[in-house]
């Protein structure tokens, strides 16, 4: 008894612990686009945590990640009728969500196998993908930073994974999750990135996670994965990833965007890989080992540099 009343005591503390932060800065959000940015990166650094806390199958805490964010918006939504959209538009939202959905799925999976602080890493090889792709399926060309990037990224990855690991094709399973996880965000965000354009944030919101929550329950039922019988602190963190990751996460962090150049905004969001780490070692006692401490370093600059454009001689002189 007094160990389970010590757990439970714990556990609320991690979910205040979460809040304890957003509130620091969330009088600032509505006026300050960086602090609005500042809560959105500090919020999904929780998400892996989350995951790794709550006793249930990983990909029923996605689903309710999900599906909890839109329970809490979807009233909102109603009330100011704030749900009109094209039919082309909502087929968009709602395969981008099946997508996003396939992409917390596998990374819940990656997270079960490895590091909060590697499988996050490795998820955040999304822009790699997308250059990748717009180049091969697009035709587009990509500038040269952007390929010094990559191949910075890739060498990251040997030093992370190990080069005799990949002479023998022997991998963690959970790497390889975290990899397709990657790619999925990467479709995600091809598939999605006019639609904001259109309709608005919250509007966009509230179809996509509906297409995300369908998609996974059906998962969920599909591998007999449980989906009601939990403990109040696994209800708590699966709760918690919902209202602080998904929907104060993802608000936060599209108003921002708003006002904030997106290329900058996507460099910020690769802060959320250290603070997780932060958060892996304070609350889940990981340690990480040397090569996996250089790599994930060597990797962040290679995503960071395919962010950054060469000057033109006009902006030079």
């Amino acid at each position: 008894m007094i160990s389970v009343r010590y757990n439970f005591e714990k556990n609320i503390h991690i979910i205040d612990g979460a809040a304890f932060f957003i509130s620091l800065f969330i009088k600032f959000a509505v006026m300050n686009p960086k602090a609005s940015l500042i809560i959105g990166i500090i919020c999904i650094s929780f998400s892996p945590i989350f995951v790794k806390l709550a006793i249930a199958p990983p990909i029923t805490s996605g689903f309710y990640r999900i599906f909890a964010a839109w329970l809490v918006l979807a009233p909102y939504c109603l009330f100011k009728g704030n749900l009109k959209i094209a039919r082309k538009d909502l087929l968009i939202a709602l395969l981008g969500g099946v997508v996003f959905g396939a992409d917390i799925a596998i990374w819940n999976m990656s997270l079960m196998k490895i590091s909060a602080t590697i499988s996050t890493l490795i998820a955040n090889l999304a822009p790699v993908w997308v250059g990748l792709l717009s180049f091969l399926i697009l035709r587009k060309r990509s500038g040269i930073l952007f390929w010094v990037g990559t191949w910075v990224a890739i060498f990251g990855m040997v030093i992370l994974v190990g080069f005799q690991n990949i002479l023998h094709l022997q991998f963690n399973i959970g790497l390889v999750y975290a990899l397709i996880a990657s790619l999925f965000y990467a479709i995600y965000i091809m598939i999605t990135k006019d639609i904001l354009r259109k309709i608005s944030t919250l509007t966009f919101m509230f179809y996509n996670m509906i297409g995300a929550s369908v998609f996974m329950v059906i998962i969920c039922l599909f591998r007999g994965d449980e989906l009601l019988h939990f403990s109040t602190s696994t209800w708590f963190y699966m709760i918690g990833m919902g209202l602080i990751c998904q929907l104060a996460g993802w608000i936060t962090i599209n108003y921002s965007l708003n006002f904030l150049p997106a290329a900058k905004v996507s460099v910020a969001l690769l802060s959320q890989t250290v603070i997780a780490g932060f958060w892996a070692m304070l609350l889940l006692n990981e340690k990480l080992e040397f090569k996996e401490i250089a790599g994930s370093v060597i990797v962040l600059a290679g995503i960071a540099i395919t962010f950054l454009k060469r000057k033109s001689p006009a902006e030079i002189a």
